[in-house]
């Protein structure tokens, strides 16, 4: 079945776009290749996965998603830090009964700006009525002492798509596990919003639904009106998500007996219920690029598929 005419194809992009769209803080990226044409903006897609070069184009097939967003906001119990530069990319297992499943890059699918969280420590947890943390605050003049930034990463893989509301709104597209990471020099190196054991779990939405465009290229992502790729491109959503609980801080402050835990969390009104917290993420463009015809390529078709991605790298 063509890629542009596949309704629950077309919802899995969707639902991808809401889940790149919250990558809002993030590592710094890696070298990455430069792809040609068509397949430009899959430069992490983990084309070589068992479970990607498996499809035989038949019962399973092979997609690359992009999805990435410039701006927005997060809000985490009384605290609301700006969103940057977002990017995700994953591969997309699409089964013939509708069903997918997805397939992360091995360096994790969310990679972004680190975002500064506004106000500092100070910010954070200061004032304070617990003597320990008074001094600390009042050592904060320097601007580098209290500096805070956010870096969000995933800890686990996404579930639960529901792929038609990938295409509707208000309906909760996928869930997806964070947690995030505090830095900063009073916090130490293992300060974190949530956990892999007690995660961020969020369900994002679309608010508004994206527009959409097509382009067919050849295997190398030279343009082609009647080349064996087609990519969907999906953009100008706004998502959202108010249905996520924040747990509280933990490991902050190298160790000193959970005390700068308990002034970050008192400050910022962690653990936070559902309800409490918003996600809200501006412009998301999403590209979702597969075989235009897989089946006319099986058995073979997910290792027709690496092979072409790495042709198109320059």
């Amino acid at each position: 079945m063509p890629l542009v005419t596949a309704r629950t194809k077309l919802a899995t992009v969707s639902a991808l776009t809401a889940l790149g769209a919250f990558a809002s803080m993030g590592t710094a990226t890696a070298a990455t290749p430069v792809l040609n044409g068509g397949w430009a903006p899959s430069t992490r897609c983990p084309v070589d996965a068992t479970a990607m070069v498996s499809t035989d184009g038949l019962d399973t097939s092979p997609q690359c998603v992009v999805s990435y967003s410039l701006s927005g906001s997060i809000k985490l119990g009384n605290t609301t830090v700006p969103t940057g530069k977002t990017n995700l990319q994953i591969g997309v297992v699409q089964n013939a009964d509708g069903t997918n499943s997805v397939v992360a890059p091995a360096g994790g699918a969310l990679i972004a700006d680190s975002a500064t969280v506004p106000g500092g420590l100070m910010g954070l947890m200061c004032p304070s009525d617990i003597p320990f943390i008074t001094d600390i605050c009042r050592k904060l003049s320097d601007a580098n002492l209290n500096k805070i930034t956010a870096t969000m990463e995933s800890v686990g893989t996404p579930s639960q798509f529901d792929q038609i509301a990938g295409v509707v709104t208000d309906q909760p597209i996928v869930t997806i596990p964070v947690r995030i990471r505090l830095q900063n020099p009073f916090l130490g190196d293992n300060c974190y919003i949530g956990s892999k054991s007690d995660p961020i779990l969020l369900r994002p939405k679309n608010l508004t639904a994206p527009g959409f465009g097509v382009q067919r290229f050849d295997g190398d992502g030279t343009a082609n009106e009647e080349g064996e790729m087609s990519r969907l491109d999906l953009l100008g959503a706004t998502q959202y998500d108010n249905s996520f609980a924040v747990p509280g801080a933990s490991g902050c402050g190298l160790g000193w007996f959970g005390i700068i835990d308990a002034a970050v969390n008192l400050k910022t009104g962690l653990p936070a219920a559902a309800g409490k917290n918003k996600l809200l993420l501006n412009d998301t463009q999403t590209h979702l690029t597969g075989l235009f015809a897989p089946g006319v390529l099986a058995p073979d078709a997910g290792k027709i598929f690496s092979r072409n991605w790495h042709s198109a790298v320059n």
